[in-house]
């Protein structure tokens, strides 16, 4: 493992989120005015400066932290170089995020004399966007008019658009007179030795008349709409330890972060956001590839999220929003830009994999949990999501995905890797649209076959079977018209000309974990996943290291994603190449260790693990924590037991392969059919592996995949 630890991701901010809701500091604490620090709620900035100053001059904070992952605590020493004697008095800033914001300014004096104090407070909003705070340019602006209302000591800040509806109100509790003049507040204090006085603010905003209210001032229970969905996820989440102790430190921030990040959308409560700072929004792809990844840990934000984007389903043509009937969402925000109609992600239907990547969730949501209720509640749904397909995923009728972006601000890519500049030919040109990229035509293999488990279960087998021979079909089509023997891999896409795309990538590990790749050349593709230009040492590059487009800190044409670690080990494994899902999972828990609290950030960078390279680096706007990158690390423990649930049969299924870097795993609360499991599973001498399983009402099988059998017989 690597020397360095600690690394930060956006190291000069701190921030702390609910539901909706986050605060973004830097690292002491403040929010200067600088971007993109401030207060934000539903994606709108409402406080983008609070200043304090004792007796004129800012107090010098000197120890700051996170609680909770809702709340702040900072701790700042009072000294105006004067009057006030030395370490006398200190100023305790506690901050609660919920719907609304709670900060409480404690003026403590340990000083042996009588203390005059003049606390200030600067306040600003400017109704920023989320996004536009991120990249400190605005798109949309307007004054911001200010109100004092000295009877309850409330400060208004009006956002004045005719076409916006947006304020926040400020509401003043002090132990002494408040005054409010030129943006500031104004508190006098006179302190005995050993006193104190506190002063409390209240940050609602208001929002199309609907005023979202402040939380209790706790560091345990923020109490809005998203705190009961937290505490759900605590309860219920697996609990893993082993005596390698970056791979149980990876783990526990792994799900300590899944349960920090739901939304607590009524549709869904537990359905988890993308990530922090700037995707706090529903995104219907990351939301379902999180909660599948994370399906070892618990299957409730499965479920919820499944709900949730059975409750956003298109229902009209809308090139503007790239929206046709039964299409999943793919983004849905609340920030001005959005409501403005500036960007149309108030409502974005851009994406080809959302639809089949329901199907594929559904079925194994099943098969974990064998709830027939669920599959009968959203069995319209997966009809719809078929249907959207079938009338409109295939544009030319060829008989693959191919996708065309129709809005003029909408995504040009809409599979997996949906930046504008993802998909190049070998060349580094950029391909244009229409485009039939890999991953997808696996995701629908995949679709189509979990579809007839789900329609089958419900009492159509007919139809399912249909599904099945279609399934089986796209899987000899695919093959022949993607696979490159000279290269040893897939194309990376067929382009408008349908000619393939001859550019060496990552989406081959998808093909894998869906099944789509015959057994006999599942070795050949393994071993060029993992080649020099691919894997970088900490995991698979997105692009070849030797492609001229190749870039380490671009988004997807160069760079490691941590959730494609989680889906491709599930796929080596799912091929018993074990050797090459153990030096990706050794490079991934190798990553997650030199982080904070072992926690992997949303992008990589793709450079070579060597000596001139201590660390990777990140994306430069990368996200931490994100639901995907912390889901992959379950989803890899998964890889290395090769477990497989069959909730119906109520059958566990597993063939572990620790390498000799993980001795043991012992995992307790696996829930499979209602029913839970504990695991424990060691190395043995010779790199055989044991399983102990404890729990009642199901059966713990070892047996190889299907594919891994067959993957021996050609090998051998």
């Amino acid at each position: 493992m690597s020397r360095v630890r600690n690394l930060r991701v956006r190291p000069d901010l701190l921030y702390v989120a609910s539901g909706w809701s986050t605060l973004v500091t830097d690292v002491r604490g403040r929010i200067t005015g600088a971007d993109p620090q401030g207060f934000f709620a539903r994606n709108t900035r409402v406080l983008s400066v609070e200043q304090v100053a004792v007796n004129g001059r800012e107090p010098v904070p000197f120890s700051t932290a996170n609680v909770q992952g809702h709340a702040q605590l900072s701790y700042a020493e009072i000294s105006d170089g004067e009057t006030l004697p030395s370490r006398a008095a200190y100023l305790v800033t506690e901050r609660f995020v919920g719907e609304g914001l709670r900060i409480r300014h404690t003026v403590v004096s340990f000083a042996q004399q009588l203390l005059t104090l003049r606390l200030g407070i600067r306040l600003a909003a400017d109704f920023a966007d989320t996004g536009e705070a991120e990249r400190g340019r605005r798109v949309q602006c307007g004054a911001v008019g200010a109100s004092w209302d000295a009877g309850e000591q409330e400060l208004c800040l009006t956002y004045l658009r005719d076409d916006l509806d947006r304020a926040v109100l400020i509401r003043v509790r002090a132990d002494a007179p408040v005054r409010y003049a030129d943006g500031a507040l104004t508190i006098g204090f006179a302190l005995p030795p050993g006193a104190s006085s506190r002063v409390d603010l209240t940050v609602e905003p208001v929002f199309d008349g609907e005023r979202l209210p402040a939380p209790p001032a706790s560091f345990t229970e923020p109490g809005d709409a998203a705190a009961g969905a937290r505490a759900r996820l605590t309860r219920e989440l697996t609990r893993l330890g082993s005596t390698n102790f970056d791979v149980a430190a990876a783990w526990r921030c792994a799900v300590d972060d899944l349960a920090l990040l739901p939304l607590g959308e009524p549709s869904g409560p537990t359905a988890p956001m993308a990530g922090l700072p700037i995707y706090q929004e529903i995104f219907g792809r990351d939301t379902m590839t999180a909660s599948w990844q994370a399906l070892l840990a618990g299957p409730t934000m499965l479920a919820d999220s499944l709900r949730l984007i059975a409750h956003h389903l298109g229902r009209r043509i809308d090139d503007w929003r790239d929206e046709e009937p039964g299409k999943p969402l793919h983004e849905a925000r609340r920030g001005p830009v959005s409501v403005l109609g500036l960007d149309p992600y108030t409502s974005y239907y851009g994406d080809w994999s959302t639809a089949p990547d329901f199907l594929v969730f559904l079925g194994q949501y099943f098969a974990w949990t064998g709830d027939l209720d669920i599959l009968r509640e959203l069995l319209p749904t997966a009809r719809r999501a078929l249907d959207w397909i079938d009338r409109y995923g295939d544009l030319d009728g060829d008989g693959f995905l191919e996708y065309r972006c129709r809005s003029r601000t909408g995504l040009k890519n809409q599979g997996w890797k949906d930046s504008d500049s993802a998909i190049v030919d070998e060349h580094g040109t950029i391909v244009p649209n229409p485009i039939a990229t890999s991953e997808l035509q696996a995701y629908w293999y995949a679709a189509l076959r979990h579809a007839a488990v789900v329609l089958t279960a419900t009492g159509h087998p007919a139809a399912g079977a249909v599904l099945v021979a279609r399934a089986h079909r796209l899987r000899r089509r695919f093959h022949r018209a993607y696979w490159l023997p000279d290269l040893g891999c897939y194309a990376m896409a067929l382009g408008p000309d349908k000619r393939p795309v001859r550019s060496v990538n990552s989406n081959d590990g998808h093909l894998l974990t869906t099944g789509i790749v015959p057994p006999r050349v599942a070795p050949a593709v393994a071993r060029r996943l993992l080649a020099p230009d691919m894997f970088s040492g900490w995991g698979v590059r997105t692009l070849s290291a030797a492609h001229p487009a190749y870039n380490p800190f671009s988004y997807h044409r160069g760079s490691v994603w941590p959730v494609e670690a989680g889906t491709i080990g599930l796929g080596l494994a799912r091929y018993g190449c074990w050797e090459h899902l153990h030096r990706v999972a050794e490079g991934m828990f190798a990553a997650a260790a030199i982080f904070e609290e072992h926690r992997l950030p949303e992008v990589l960078s793709g450079l070579p693990r060597d000596e001139q390279h201590p660390h990777p680096g990140v994306y430069p706007n990368s996200c931490s924590p994100q639901a995907w990158s912390a889901s992959s690390i379950v989803a890899l423990v998964q890889a290395l037991l090769a477990l497989r649930p069959a909730a119906p049969l109520r059958t566990i299924f597993v063939d572990p392969h620790l390498p000799e870097w993980l001795p043991d795993l012992r995992l307790e609360g696996v829930q499979v059919g209602g029913a839970t499991v504990d695991l424990v599973v060691r190395r043995r001498r010779g790199g055989r592996t044991t399983v102990r399983a404890r729990g009642d009402r199901i059966a713990v099988v070892r047996r190889p995949t299907v594919q891994a059998r067959s993957t021996r017989r050609h090998q051998s």
